[in-house]
């Protein structure tokens, strides 16, 4: 994967760069969304302990016996474990695969808005495992950060397109979100993958940002582009792995790509890797109109979607019966 296709993007010089500094960032995310939908953001301010901290109660979890997590157990969109087989997200693009090889403990948006409706469906409580009592005070505050970055991300996006800077974030109020703790275990936990079968079958997020905090691995994330296909993802430990979604890419009116990705198998050459990422899905406020971008900003016209209604569609269709 060329690097310019997938170009590091430092935020210091956006918050505290002149006009010329912030144009040039801008054009350079620009340039790179319509290629790949994907960057990595650098400069970004997140506490560089935390996810490590994250990681290690993750996997105290994990590795807890079957029988000890089934109490927490939820289906795609819930709040808990995501146990093996309960998601494939290759059926987002219609594939028919076997179902990933992970685990995830999955979190979503819990500030009530009022609206009993709304709440009901995106505003839920979370859970949290008692077994591992150290995660809240954690993810709590790895929340706080991905919510700020991830607005600050949509405004920079807004002005790579040359539109004022609250273009998305005027919609991002009350948003929701979710924050999967993904374990992808080595072979002796899940066995020899089935044929097209993947860590994380290939896809494309749903929403509007993707923050990844991730691990390199042989098993690791693969990027595709019209232009290479498949290829490894670029990685920089001072770096997050930021990707566009759909609902994104319908917005720009495809001016800009979702993010096509998928993560490998545990490889024969290193098969008991065993790899935890940190994903932030960032959304909009529930029931917003995403309505296409004409020309000249955008390429193809979108009928406009109901935000959430796209959204519940995706998450029902990457969840295995």
């Amino acid at each position: 994967m060329a690097s310019s296709q997938v170009p590091v993007i430092d935020l210091g010089p956006w918050r505290s760069g002149g006009p010329a500094a912030r144009a040039r960032i801008a054009g350079r995310v620009d340039e790179a969304l319509q290629t790949a939908g994907f960057l990595l953001v650098a400069g970004h301010g997140v506490d560089p302990s935390l996810p490590a901290r994250i990681r290690e109660a993750a996997r105290s979890f994990f590795r807890l016996p079957a029988e000890v997590k089934q109490p927490y157990a939820v289906s795609v969109g819930g709040r808990g474990w995501l146990g093996p087989g309960a998601e494939a997200n290759s059926y987002a693009e219609g594939t028919a695969s076997p179902p990933d090889l992970k685990e995830s403990w999955s979190f979503a948006a819990d500030e009530p808005t009022g609206v009993p409706s709304v709440d009901a469906e995106w505003f839920r409580p979370n859970a949290w495992p008692a077994e591992v009592p150290g995660l809240r005070p954690l993810v709590t505050a790895y929340l706080t950060a991905m919510r700020a970055l991830s607005d600050e991300l949509l405004e920079l996006l807004a002005v790579a397109l040359t539109l004022p800077e609250d273009h998305f974030t005027r919609h991002t109020g009350h948003p929701t979100w979710g924050f999967n703790l993904n374990w992808y275990p080595g072979a002796e936990t899940v066995g020899e993958p089935l044929p097209g079968q993947f860590r994380i079958g290939p896809h494309t997020d749903f929403g509007t940002v993707t923050v990844l905090d991730r691990e390199p691995g042989a098993g690791g994330l693969q990027i595709h582009t019209d232009a290479d296909g498949w290829q490894d993802a670029p990685y920089d430990p001072a770096a997050l792995t930021v990707n566009i979604g759909d609902l994104l890419a319908r917005w720009t009116g495809d001016r800009w790509r979702a993010g096509r990705h998928r993560v490998l198998p545990p490889p024969a050459h290193a098969l008991a890797e065993e790899l935890v990422s940190l994903v932030y899905f960032y959304e909009c406020d529930a029931h917003t109109r995403v309505e296409s971008l004409p020309a000249p900003v955008g390429r193809v016209a979108h009928p406009p979607v109901d935000s959430h209604a796209y959204l519940r569609r995706k998450l029902d269709q990457i969840t295995v019966a």
